[in-house]
């Protein structure tokens, strides 16, 4: 009955046509305060919700605040790691919330961040382990966040550090990886084969032009990846609603960008 639940709430998080989605994170009043574009979370989540984004993911103290005010529905995962950038080492993710706890908010989706190479790996990894057999129990889907960070990773976009996290990830029992992009679309083609379950592309720092943005979407789509996590890219935009367009135009209807880009005219 677990996967039966698994299911119905994964199709929530996606576009029924194209299968792919467009999920917008707001889970970094943790780890960087409030800061721009999450002010008002409700102001946030209604625009992305206008613009067409599939679900957003926020920290369970936020979802009272911020979750479906707008019309038009939207999918939850709620986020169940946390640490802050005050902290000794920021790259040590801790739980702060059970699968119980998610389940009861009605979300469709739990996810939590591990670090791959952190020196709390090995318990980011229990936790993995732990949090992905709770998943199962009740039925719902975990999103797992990947990413190679610690002193021994030089470079975090190396294309066999990412495909070595995403594989984690789904090792350990995730159903949906978040990690980043490998900067070309032959190499993250290869992160997307050595993963078994779907992979999105996280947003990382805020782009210096709309175009470039965009063709790093593209580029990941075109290498088979099966939609986008991103934050601030969307959240702190000029026009929120606009580029969550934009975004959706590659992602399900995999426009060009220069077609993607007239959505923000």
């Amino acid at each position: 009955m677990s996967e039966i639940g698994k299911k119905i709430r994964i199709e929530r998080l996606m576009n029924r046509e194209s299968r792919n989605m467009v999920i917008i994170p707001m889970d970094h009043g943790i780890s960087d305060g409030p800061i721009e574009g999450l002010i008002n979370v409700t102001d946030t989540v209604n625009k992305v919700a206008e613009g067409g984004a599939n679900a957003v993911l926020m920290q369970k103290g936020m979802v009272r605040y911020g979750h479906r005010g707008y019309g038009h529905d939207i999918g939850l995962i709620v986020h169940i790691s946390a640490s802050s950038s005050l902290s000794p080492d920021p790259n040590a993710k801790v739980q702060v919330c059970t699968v119980e706890e998610v389940m009861k908010m009605g979300a469709d989706a739990v996810s939590m961040h591990v670090n791959i190479g952190s020196e709390t790996e090995t318990d980011q990894l229990e936790q993995l382990g732990t949090i992905s057999r709770d998943c199962e129990e009740w039925g719902i889907p975990l999103l797992a966040m990947m990413y190679p960070r610690g002193k021994k990773v030089t470079n975090p976009h190396d294309p066999e550090n990412v495909a070595h996290a995403a594989r984690i990830g789904a090792e350990l029992g995730a159903d949906l990886i978040k990690t980043v992009y490998t900067g070309d679309i032959d190499s993250f083609r290869n992160v997307v084969r050595g993963c078994p379950i779907p992979v999105v592309i996280a947003g990382g720092p805020k782009t210096s032009t709309d175009k470039e943005f965009l063709e790093m979407i593209d580029g990941a789509m075109e290498a088979g990846a099966r939609g986008v996590a991103i934050g601030r890219n969307v959240f702190q935009h000029k026009d929120p609603i606009r580029i969550t367009r934009a975004i959706s135009e590659i992602v399900h209807g995999r426009r060009p960008v220069e077609e993607a880009l007239e959505k923000l005219k």
